[in-house]
């Protein structure tokens, strides 16, 4: 018999937010970017665009600042999107993570979203 699999949905990741949209903010996603629904992202400080989280980078990229809240292909040029950007919470398996990042780095990652009041949860 066959086996369907269905990607993740908002519903899967996101288990909480404030009302009236407050834990959203509309972005502009960096050209070359191809974001999965849960991936942590950063800003980069001289463009304001938002890319993937890159823990070696030093162009703002290197600090998390939300998670995608859909996923965006922008690979042949910058594409508006949401992420989840404050007063969240969200299932810690649903997180999409650079293929690199280390446990050391994953922890400051999600420390650096806890403080902006995203929490990442284990079972929620």
């Amino acid at each position: 018999m066959t086996t369907a699999t269905e990607p993740n949905n908002l519903g899967d990741l996101l288990k909480f937010e404030q009302d009236a949209l407050y834990s959203r903010d509309e972005i502009t996603v960096a050209t070359g970017q191809d974001l999965a629904l849960g991936a942590v992202v950063g800003r980069n400080t001289a463009s304001s665009e938002i890319a993937a989280l890159d823990p070696s980078a030093d162009d703002g990229s290197e600090i998390a600042i939300g998670v995608m809240a859909e996923t965006v292909d922008a690979t042949a040029a910058t594409t508006p999107a949401v992420m989840i950007a404050r007063h969240a919470l969200v299932a810690r398996r649903a997180l999409v993570w650079p293929s690199s990042i280390t446990a050391a780095q994953m922890t400051t990652a999600l420390a650096q979203l806890e403080q902006r009041g995203i929490v990442a949860r284990e079972g929620a």
